[in-house]
């Protein structure tokens, strides 16, 4: 028989996790380890985390640094675009290589899933009615995945652009992050939507791209099968900075 899926909150310096996985000491430990790694790395590199760019790194960056640039470098944006995503993949792999079957790890909106059993993950873009009735179902033949979202008119988070809600799938946690990020900075108005998504599919490596701007609805890809999302509470699910920064 099935264990009831449970989730539990972990705060971290700018990190708000919640995470559903048997091993959640683990799973903090790898985030505060590897958390550590990228601060100590910006000091020596400061640069690393305020360009909108992509940059060189230093010969000594530590992995967690490798794997954002990698993927920013692919997109055309900053390395910081992508440290949710990328950090939400090391956890959960972490998990995975203990030998977790499951481990879904929610960074700030940004998540990766491993799983060998269904799960639903809805969609949220604020007061936008349209995203608020849709959810993905997860099979276990989707993951390992990650879903990460980008947003101009909620959360802390730099964005360029005024989209309500970028979300994209991808293998890797840092891809989808950037491209989310790119995405979301592409779009300004309703009409911005197609050519977001059409920049977005020339990158390899993503499954597909949501868009959600106004009354208007975009979709490029291979997505997770979308459903109707019956949960009224998605949107208190979302971690939030607990500094109440946004």
């Amino acid at each position: 028989m099935l264990t009831t899926r449970s989730y539990r909150y972990f705060h971290y310096r700018d990190s708000n996790l919640r995470i559903a996985c048997e091993r959640f000491d683990l799973v903090t430990a790898e985030h505060v380890h590897q958390y550590g790694l990228l601060e100590a790395y910006i000091r020596r590199h400061p640069a690393f985390r305020t360009t909108l760019e992509p940059l060189e790194l230093l010969p000594e960056a530590p992995h967690v640094a490798r794997v954002m640039a990698q993927a920013t470098r692919a997109v055309g944006v900053g390395p910081m675009a992508a440290v949710a995503g990328t950090l939400a993949q090391l956890d959960a792999a972490a998990a995975a290589a203990a030998g977790c079957a499951e481990a879904i790890v929610e960074n700030g909106g940004d998540i990766y899933i491993i799983t060998d059993r269904e799960v639903t993950v809805g969609i949220y873009a604020g007061d936008n009615p349209i995203a608020a009735r849709l959810a993905f179902h997860i099979t276990p033949a989707d993951a390992p995945l990650a879903i990460c979202s980008s947003s101009g008119t909620m959360g802390h988070s730099l964005s360029l652009g005024q989209c309500d809600l970028a979300t994209v799938v991808a293998e890797s946690g840092a891809l989808a992050d950037a491209v989310a990020t790119l995405v979301g900075n592409r779009i300004h108005t309703e009409a911005d939507i197609e050519p977001a998504l059409n920049a977005a599919a020339l990158i390899p490596g993503i499954r597909g791209v949501l868009a959600v701007k106004g009354e208007k609805l975009g979709i490029w890809g291979k997505l997770p099968r979308l459903v109707r999302n019956t949960d009224a509470t998605t949107g208190a699910k979302i971690t939030r900075d607990h500094r109440n920064r946004g």
